[in-house]
């Protein structure tokens, strides 16, 4: 990343979404650490974007005077709010802008912009003015008091909405209480889940690889940080003052789709989830290959058995270390680490291979099943035994020095 000359445009981070310490960032420019840097995420906000910077920097220079930046992060709005932004650099030193031409999305932009920030704590708001600048002082003084996420809620004293319809109640209701079933070790941990307006602390995020989808960029945060102490902070939801909304159903469903793409990735049921899933591809590896071995090469009952099984072994190693336990073995990348994981895995699956054979003689000499049901009731004895025991072992062999 290049130093930025005054009213240059903040250069787009590729790459994986990750949250780099301040000591990364602040290595590649000649500016110092502040305290906090606000990321406004932007998409055809032209006609609001000159008040909600006049309205933040008043505020935050009451009390962080240089100490903060604000960064706004647009999706090349048609409109050109990235260039109406940069226009008020002049006047807002303290203001910076990043245009985005190959990605979209508000929570990858919120993302992009805390990857470029020099700020301790960080922290987001919508740029319609829906979310009450002058909350951002309560906020703050929720992280001063020690809170490691403070929260701009409309669930506790203090908080509402101003003009929604009963259907928009209840989508909001309901998506929260989908969450809470689905996550509720995620979603139960602040009263307003959806909350796009709120600050946190950089430590709790450093380092931690976030998968977002869609607008609720919190959820993300709760999900995949280390978030220890949480503050919450009253407002009301105001109706959008100029421009367009942008709720659509294509929000309901990213929303979804974060929440089972969270589920998946999250604690044990994720991985059961997730192993079984990889299990369920090598189901369909196996049969293929004892197939081709059987009808096609003519190798008897026995060596077809072994072989399929074994191709499908492998096959169920290579996703497991990619995906199933892909947080744990992506701290041991080299050669050599990934083969003791796989002669491990494989020595587990071995004794399930042993007992596949013997389950699939039995079933096809002694009891005169078909010997391709045969095979399928094999595969799932197998597989409930690999599971058990990988999951009793917790892919040891990636044990990492911390």
């Amino acid at each position: 990343m290049n130093v930025n000359p005054p009213n240059s445009l903040l250069p787009v981070p590729s790459g994986s979404f990750v949250v780099p310490d301040v000591t990364t960032v602040l290595a590649t420019t000649k500016e110092g650490h502040l305290q906090f840097s606000l990321i406004i995420p932007t998409y055809k906000e032209a006609k609001n974007i000159p008040q909600i910077v006049e309205q933040l920097s008043r505020l935050l220079d009451s009390q962080l005077a240089g100490d903060y930046e604000l960064i706004v992060v647009d999706d090349n709005s048609p409109d050109e709010t990235w260039k109406v932004a940069m226009e008020l650099t002049a006047d807002y030193p303290q203001l910076q802008v990043m245009r985005r031409i190959d990605e979209r999305g508000l929570s990858t932009a919120v993302i992009r912009g805390w990857q470029v920030a020099r700020g301790e704590v960080l922290g987001v708001i919508d740029a319609d003015l829906q979310h009450p600048p002058e909350l951002l002082l309560q906020l703050w003084s929720e992280i001063q008091r020690g809170a490691d996420l403070a929260v701009a809620s409309r669930h506790v004293e203090g908080g509402g909405v101003s003009d929604w319809s009963i259907i928009r109640r209840f989508l909001s209701r309901g998506a929260q209480t989908i969450g809470l079933i689905l996550l509720p070790g995620v979603i139960g941990r602040v009263s307003d889940p959806m909350s796009g307006y709120f600050m946190v602390r950089r430590q709790c995020l450093v380092g931690r690889p976030l998968s977002p989808l869609g607008y609720k960029i919190l959820i993300e945060v709760l999900g995949r940080g280390k978030v220890p102490w949480i503050g919450e902070v009253g407002y009301v939801f105001q109706e959008r003052q100029a421009g367009e909304s942008k709720v659509t159903w294509k929000q309901y469903v990213e929303y979804l789709q974060h929440l089972l793409r969270l589920r998946l990735s999250l604690g044990p049921i994720g991985r059961f989830i997730r192993f079984g899933v990889v299990g369920f591809s090598g189901v369909f590896v196996d049969m293929g290959i004892f197939y081709l071995l059987r009808e096609q090469a003519g190798l008897g009952l026995t060596r077809s058995a072994i072989l399929s099984a074994e191709v499908a072994i492998l096959n169920n190693f290579l996703w497991n270390d990619l995906w199933t336990f892909g947080d744990i073995s992506r701290h041991q990348r080299g050669w050599r680490q990934r083969l003791e994981r796989f002669l491990k895995f494989n020595l587990v699956c071995l004794a399930g291979l042993i007992l596949n054979v013997l389950l699939v003689n039995l079933l096809f000499n002694v009891f005169g099943i078909n010997e391709y049901v045969s095979k399928l009731i094999a595969i799932a004895a197998v597989t409930v035994w690999n599971f058990w025991i990988n999951l009793k072992l917790s892919w040891r062999v990636t044990d990492v020095r911390r």
